[in-house]
């Protein structure tokens, strides 16, 4: 009957927004853990096996490329590759802070803004956790829990922290870590988040 298929197409259209959500919030934690420390054989071990639903798109070649990478890499290589690129001496070539892209200084106010933000949405930092909240890893780790199907928050809820967030400013710091005198590995890292966050665009101004 079409009741039974106007049913059946609410439950395929669910289970595909269930698939996204997935696929989202899974790539916000791989970007999360990429840019919080040099990956470890575990880790690249898991990229180098993986495979994206996205197919010939930009963002299907940029997964395809990391992965291609994460089989080649040297961890050894890599931790070093991770110091000199944001940790340095002193400090490294590129600092994935909010504040630094959108003020010029570390721990300003964009920090601060993020931090009611964070507290209005009841995301408190984990004691064990030494960066600030405007880390890139940090803020993609809450994009993460918001987007989380069981946990999270509605689409308008996930554009507005999205909007105030990251999208002012991540686009020229993943230009920066592929542009970084010692990026091998993490032009390819920086790549997937570009794609990715201009998937992640697109996907939160449609109508849901």
């Amino acid at each position: 009957s079409s009741e039974w298929r106007s049913q059946s197409d609410r439950k395929s259209d669910h289970r595909f927004l269930e698939d996204a959500e997935s696929f989202r919030s899974d790539t916000y934690r791989i970007l999360a853990r990429l840019f919080r420390a040099a990956p470890d054989r575990e880790l690249l071990r898991g990229l180098a096996g993986s495979s994206s639903e996205v197919g010939g798109s930009k963002l299907g070649a940029a997964w395809r490329e990391l992965s291609e990478a994460s089989r080649q890499a040297d961890p050894v290589l890599l931790d070093r590759e991770f110091h000199a690129l944001f940790i340095g001496l002193g400090r490294g070539e590129v600092l994935p802070y909010a504040s630094w892209y959108l003020s010029g200084f570390l721990l300003d106010k964009p920090l601060a803004r993020l931090r009611t933000d964070l507290k209005a949405l009841g995301i408190e930092r984990a004691e064990n956790v030494t960066e600030s909240e405007d880390h890139f890893a940090a803020i993609c780790e809450t994009m993460a829990l918001l987007v989380e199907t069981d946990g999270g928050i509605d689409y308008a809820g996930q554009k507005r922290f999205y909007d105030q967030h990251l999208q002012p400013w991540v686009s020229r710091f993943l230009d920066d870590v592929r542009a970084a005198r010692n990026a091998r590995f993490y032009r390819q890292a920086a790549e997937l988040g570009r794609r990715f966050f201009e998937f992640e665009e697109s996907w939160l101004t449609l109508p849901q």
